[in-house]
């Protein structure tokens, strides 16, 4: 397979919201241009996890390589890279529109501008992308394509005069996707003769080849047999495999300027391949590295804890391999008087979370018990030094503390008219700060400041439902801001249950309290003993409930006789009921520590 010029070359990525289909476009344009047998064709032909086909979402970035004849008798070879739409993957869109030169900005015909077409389209326009607009689901009886239209120029500020009709389900449009790819996208820069630069998009472990290695050429040629050089880690290695992916992988002899491929290279550590790092030839390398990218930052943390303590080492090797596919998932071990030992993860949001526990329970076959998520608050001690917190039960004595300070995000929320009422409440309520508000067509743009701790519990949740599934929701972690932040703890017969403290705003503590106290009580299955369930800041008791206990009836076997015998067995059963509530430990399942999170339904 001889390089391709580069006249000839489109590298694009397809941008929209969730649900607005992406990768429906994705599986026609490879079927149009015959990539993949008509046999092999199936449904999302780019989500290769179980969880992506379930779900319906994309979380892992998927590249293809497309050959296409133009109407003007050109060969072309199309790299289609299929990103993800939620929030939480938005490192490997970032990553992703790095190595294009164009962007498809797919937008639902029926819809319109939602608040992740926004953030997706805003990444695209930063990385310097030509953008072609494509109204999807026109054969909807809803659909509304030149309100939509004047959406798009009226919210992002693009010309949307020719922007591509399409029904990705039907296959109605898209030869005309095809040729706008062709015709108005710009094809990529790079020397041929200069010195080998190349991009490290993604790398993931794979069993039989070792890391994988997903490269876009920018300079020189990538060839078999090639000794180089990663630039951030000052690894060498020798390229032994090289192609491009057909989706499936297709060997090739070069990789030319503009083209993108992957390469193994016996390597054995993901950590020598670091997402945005430079590739370049050891014997002749380029002078500077690419800027690369900003490293994922995880903004959620939460404990996660196998149920059987006998699983901890399966645990450890599953997050290790984990973390070769998921360069944004970051551990470290923690033990808990609860829970025993596990490990302290950190996600970049609350479904990143979700999903990577499925991973590890599917993928693994592990029981897992995840404790409260919390975000990472900034802590001033009194002597000057300041720390970073990630788990409440580690909070410093809190005489020592001068002040707390936590993360506030800048949401912006996109909600038809009628609910606007109920989202500016429920900002209220999480102690949001309004910062702009105007109208968009027949839908409000509402732009707040949160505390990322309101959100991070069950916000996306509660604003879906209060909006009958209609309001779309974006953020951006934007500064710390100190905050009278308090630790509540949870005690469970007298004992602190660390995996359910957190730390709440003062004024809002009571309120949580109550409500984590109350929910417990119904989830904790009756002992034989009383139970006490209490809510405390400090030494401070703010909330209570009771279990009650459960009583066996030892007097059933007597029948008659003496009195005395019956006030012996219950004289017995008092004793021992005290002895327990002693040294009795309370098992706590699994769907209380569940429960505890989802506090506000």
């Amino acid at each position: 397979m001889a390089s391709v010029p580069l006249a000839n070359i489109r590298n694009f990525s397809i941008v929209a919201h969730i649900d607005h289909g992406k990768s429906t476009l994705a599986d026609r344009l490879i079927q149009e241009t015959g990539t993949v047998a008509l046999r092999d064709m199936g449904e999302q032909m780019l989500d290769s996890m179980d969880i992506e086909r379930e779900r319906g979402i994309t979380i892992k970035a998927q590249t293809v390589r497309l050959q296409y004849r133009a109407k003007d008798g050109e060969d072309y070879v199309l790299n289609l890279m299929d990103t993800p739409g939620h929030v939480d993957f938005g490192y490997e869109v970032s990553r992703s529109l790095a190595a294009c030169e164009g962007s498809l900005l797919v937008v639902d015909a029926s819809q319109g501008v939602e608040a992740q077409t926004l953030a997706n389209v805003y990444a695209a326009i930063d990385a310097g992308h030509e953008i072609v607009p494509v109204l999807n689901k026109i054969d909807l009886p809803a659909a509304e394509p030149d309100r939509v239209k004047q959406q798009i120029e009226d919210v992002i500020g693009i010309d949307a005069s020719e922007a591509v009709p399409i029904s990705a389900k039907t296959g109605l449009g898209i030869p005309d996707v095809l040729e706008a790819i062709v015709t108005r996208l710009p094809p990529p820069r790079g020397d041929a003769a200069g010195p080998l630069k190349a991009l490290l998009v993604d790398s993931w472990y794979d069993a039989y080849l070792g890391v994988v290695v997903l490269v876009r050429v920018i300079d020189g040629t990538l060839r078999k047999g090639q000794r180089v050089t990663m630039m951030g880690t000052d690894a060498h290695y020798e390229v032994d495999r090289l192609g491009v992916f057909t989706p499936k992988m297709k060997d090739a002899a070069e990789l030319g300027p503009g083209e993108m491929g992957f390469i193994t290279a016996q390597i054995k550590q993901v950590a020598d391949t670091r997402v945005g790092d430079t590739i370049t030839d050891e014997r002749r390398p380029c002078a500077e590295s690419l800027p690369g990218f900003k490293p994922a930052q995880p903004v959620v943390f939460c404990g996660l804890f196998p149920v059987d303590a006998a699983d901890f080492e399966d645990l450890r090797a599953a997050m290790g391999r984990l973390r070769l596919n998921d360069a944004s998932f970051s551990f470290e071990m923690e033990s808990s008087a609860a829970l025993g030992f596990g490990f302290r993860c950190g996600f970049l949001g609350l479904l990143h979370l979700e999903i990577i526990q499925e991973r590890l329970e599917r993928e693994f076959n592990l029981d897992l018990i995840a404790t409260a998520p919390s975000v990472v608050y900034r802590i001033a001690r009194r002597d000057g030094v300041e720390q970073e917190l990630h788990n409440p039960a580690d909070m410093p004595d809190p005489t020592l503390i001068a002040s707390i300070s936590e993360p506030w995000i800048r949401a912006t929320i996109l909600t038809p008219d009628e609910y606007l009422g109920s989202v500016l409440k429920l900002c209220q309520e999480r102690r949001g700060v309004q910062a702009d508000l105007n109208y968009v067509g027949t839908r409000a743009m509402a732009v707040y400041d949160l505390p990322l701790n309101e959100v991070v519990f069950d916000f996306y949740d509660r604003l879906k439902s209060i909006s009958k599934g209609y309001a779309s929701f974006d953020y951006a972690i934007t500064d710390y801001r100190e905050g009278d932040l308090v630790r509540m703890n949870i005690l469970v017969n007298a004992e602190p249950v660390d995996a359910l403290s957190m730390l709440v705003h003062r004024d809002r503590a009571e309120g949580r309290g109550r409500l984590m106290v109350e929910k417990l009580k119904d989830l904790i299955p009756q002992h034989m003993f009383v139970i006490p369930v209490q809510a405390a800041i400090g030494g401070k008791i703010i909330a209570r409930e009771t279990v009650r206990a459960m009583r066996k009836d030892v007097t059933a076997k007597c029948y008659g006789g003496d009195v005395t015998r019956k006030r012996k067995l219950l004289e017995k059963q008092k004793a021992g009921k005290k002895k327990m509530r002693q040294f009795g430990k309370v098992e706590i399942p699994q769907e209380a520590f569940i429960a505890a999170l989802k506090m506000d339904g």
